[in-house]
């Protein structure tokens, strides 16, 4: 078996490659290469995308994939893949593609199928959904809504700063989609096979006061696949949806990492 050298880390919405940047650092110290690529167009910093937003309105949900999926048909062996928010519905969808040696879903957003929805989940994307209009916007939120969504558990000064540290906008459209996927016929963008054997061993890592995907959410998401895949979760008490950058983030990443390794496939 070839062990993986290389940690692939995505991300999800309202930040960017930023947000990963403890484990980026904590991975690297322990000998892998690290990549944690931007949607297309996000190859600049956080301010800049805050300045001229349309570069996040012009993602897409196949283009992420196909951007990613680049630079793992790229790499010399299967990398182990890690997603938080809406990168955990990405990692899920990677690994349905055939990419991969093992995944991870920090926090996950659902994958097409998934229709439970809490409702603090509703009140964490109501400044999206409140608006047909907003599937055409780049729609950002307040400090007040980015900490019910994101770090309801973090000290106000904690919160504030990240808050300037990584937020940007939202594609309005997309989050618009992944309500709509479960309403209109045939696959849609966050589509994933299920009943898919070949796939990569997929692990869910769910913060227990997450409000924007609460652990309900993730319990779902796993019960719907139905392969012979390994499939897992585990959940820790007393974290919010920011859990990357949450005090006591390094368990969590040691967990993850050491998980992927031992079941990593060759």
């Amino acid at each position: 078996m070839t062990t993986p050298d290389t940690i692939v880390l995505v991300h999800g919405f309202w930040v960017t490659p930023r947000s990963w940047e403890h484990w980026i650092t904590h991975f690297e110290a322990k000998g892998f290469r690290v990549i944690a690529p931007g949607y297309p167009g996000f190859e600049v910093e956080v301010e800049a995308l805050r300045a001229d937003p349309q570069i996040i309105v012009d993602v897409t949900v196949p283009a992420i994939i196909e951007k990613i999926e680049k630079i793992i048909d790229g790499l010399d062996r299967q990398p182990i893949i890690m997603g938080h928010s809406a990168g955990g519905a990405f990692t899920q969808i990677l690994l349905d593609h055939g990419r991969g040696a093992a995944g991870v879903a920090l926090n996950s957003a659902p994958t097409e199928g998934v229709k439970v929805v809490p409702l603090s989940q509703v009140k964490s994307t109501f400044p999206v959904l409140k608006s047909p209009a907003n599937r055409h916007k780049a729609v950002g939120l307040s400090l007040e809504q980015w900490t019910y969504a994101f770090t309801n558990t973090f000290t106000a000064e904690e919160s504030a700063a990240l808050y300037e540290r990584y937020h940007i906008p939202a594609n309005g459209g997309i989050l618009w989609g992944s309500v709509l996927a479960n309403f209109q016929p045939g696959h849609q963008d966050t589509w994933v096979n299920y009943h898919n054997d070949d796939r990569a061993p997929l692990l869910f890592i769910s913060g227990s006061e997450d409000h924007i995907m609460p652990p309900a959410v993730q319990q779902s998401n796993l019960k719907h696949y139905k392969s012979k895949a390994l499939t897992e979760i585990k959940e820790y008490d007393g974290y919010a949806h920011l859990l990357p950058a949450q005090q006591g983030w390094e368990e969590i990443a040691d967990y993850a990492l050491d998980w992927a390794l031992r079941h990593a496939r060759s």
